[in-house]
């Protein structure tokens, strides 16, 4: 690699903000008006709960959203809660179509797009989300940005060979940015998507046979330094660095975020230190996001003093700390189980008005969990729920598990409502868990109304909590609602492939026709 390296032209070029390394990622986001508030809560709840696929979306949408509700806030949060709600991609993706077809006041965003492309390749529904950005290729050209390009890549490079994703790359660049010379840029978009997935052999043979047509610049041999760090090899990243260095390479602030990371996710704080005098003395100015990485080494290693004293020095800096350093801390106070000061820090961030986010909240339920238990748990839970806040799918199994652990399914049963009342339908893993804790505790309809309801929203039952729930139905001699659900599964079957660790087919394991 190097050998291609020696004569590539190496200019120490500014790294485009959307693309660089970086532990936080801050946007400037329209807050919208109360009014916006609650139709946003309304038409997600709307689209959520509407049976597939039973009946058409369309018709439904049309009956209930005016075209003059389109606005360009509403429009990107309601994606961006089905997104997150993991609700039916198919619906989401035919309320996208909606919002373009149907108002002449509102206009696709890049924002839109991006999140629509989020959610059909998440469904691994690669067909669909290249033919969009064919079409909007031809009606809204400037709206395919770098993002859009690395949500489809690096999804190809996750779910599908390396062969059908290089050929998307070439596809992109011949049918849909036909109006853009492909650059280093692009390259550096391909590169990274198998680097940040550790996929060190792929990107290094991306590296060789496209070397000579794209020149490598800065950012490039940053995701490549990038890569050799998630594989998790100190080692490999420091011999990649100064073999960079012996070939002219001048590090920047970037190189010095992911070799400090490398450090102190391997407990080597004062190493991570020394780096980071060293990128002082070169006159390399720290970032935020570089004091929050070191703030995550202290807790990594339990210091959580030295966390603090790291944190109390951003404002000595002229930095200011954000939501992910206070994140940072209150991780380090958790991991040195000091729940206590950690607390003190969520009222801190309020009094500030940072707020708080899923971060936030995950790190004070693991902390809760191993302090007060069950008791400071469902307290905070409780907060959550007057806030009208939604956790993110690693919080919800988090909590459904502790609960179903616990031998309180009834509070995972309350959670579940709480989420389906707000639009959402609950994540796979945490559905799974809560059928198989209902069924072990005998409250079988719950498991089964809670099974239907996931069906009925679009959305496949795994396998294994399926099993149990038929299991359960058949000892309890309720064969026609598991007749429903076999009925459900099958319909459901033909429109929306199920994918591995659903229910494939419609297993049988008594015979209940």
């Amino acid at each position: 690699m190097f050998l291609l390296l020696k004569n590539s032209n190496q200019k120490n070029l500014q790294i485009p903000q959307t693309l660089c390394f970086s532990l936080i990622i801050s946007r400037n986001l329209t807050i919208p008006s109360s009014e916006t508030s609650i139709q946003i809560d309304r038409i997600t709840k709307l689209i959520n709960d509407h049976p597939f696929p039973d009946h058409p979306l369309h018709p439904t949408l049309l009956n209930n959203i005016s075209p003059s509700l389109l606005s360009t806030p509403l429009v990107e949060s309601v994606l961006g809660r089905l997104f997150a709600g993991h609700s039916n991609g198919l619906k989401a993706f035919e309320f996208f179509k909606f919002s373009l077809n149907h108002s002449q006041f509102y206009t696709p965003t890049s924002d839109a797009i991006e999140k629509t492309l989020h959610i059909l390749t998440r469904m691994r529904n690669f067909d669909k989300a290249l033919n969009l950005m064919k079409e909007i290729s031809k009606t809204h050209p400037t709206l395919l940005t770098l993002k859009s390009m690395s949500i489809v890549i690096s999804k190809f490079a996750k779910l599908r060979s390396f062969e059908d994703t290089l050929e998307a790359f070439e596809r992109m660049e011949k049918e849909i940015y036909v109006d853009r010379v492909f650059g280093v840029d692009e390259f550096n978009v391909l590169l990274r998507a198998f680097c940040t997935l550790r996929q060190m052999k792929e990107a290094k043979a991306v590296f060789r046979n496209m070397f000579s047509r794209f020149t490598p610049n800065t950012q490039t041999l940053n995701i490549l330094l990038l890569g050799f760090k998630e594989s998790g090899n100190i080692t490999s990243v420091e011999l990649f660095y100064h073999e960079m260095i012996r070939r002219g390479f001048k590090p920047n602030v970037v190189t010095y975020s992911i070799r400090i990371d490398a450090y102190c996710k391997k407990g080597c704080l004062d190493d991570a230190l020394r780096l980071f005098e060293e990128m002082e003395k070169l006159n390399c100015l720290p970032t935020i996001e570089i004091m929050t990485t070191l703030i995550h080494g202290a807790g990594i290693v339990r210091n959580k003093f030295r966390a603090r004293q790291l944190f109390d020095e951003i404002t000595l800096r002229n930095l200011r700390p954000d939501i992910g350093a206070y994140n940072a801390l209150m991780a380090s106070f958790v991991k040195g189980g000091d729940v206590k000061s950690a607390s003190e820090l969520m009222d801190e961030m309020e009094e500030k008005g940072i707020g708080h986010d899923n971060v936030t909240y995950h790190t004070m339920f693991l902390g809760l969990k191993r302090s007060e238990g069950i008791e400071g748990v469902v307290k905070l839970f409780h907060k959550i729920v007057e806030k009208k806040f939604i956790p993110k799918s690693c919080t919800l199994v988090m909590l459904m598990k502790f609960f179903c652990e616990s031998r309180r399914p009834d509070l995972g049963l309350d959670l579940w409502k709480y989420l389906v009342e707000r639009g959402c339908c609950p994540h796979e893993q945490a559905v799974n868990l809560l059928v198989i804790g209902l069924c072990s505790r005998g409250q079988v309809d719950d498991a089964y109304e809670c099974s239907r309801q996931v069906l009925e929203r679009g959305r496949h039952l795994s396998e294994g909590g399926f099993s149990v729930l038929e299991r359960s139905l058949v000892q309890a001699g309720n064969k026609n609602k598991l007749r429903i659900l076999k009925k459900m599964m099958k319909r459901l079957q033909t429109v929306l492939p199920s994918s591995k660790g659903h229910i494939i087919g419609i297993p049988s394991s008594a015979n209940v026709w």
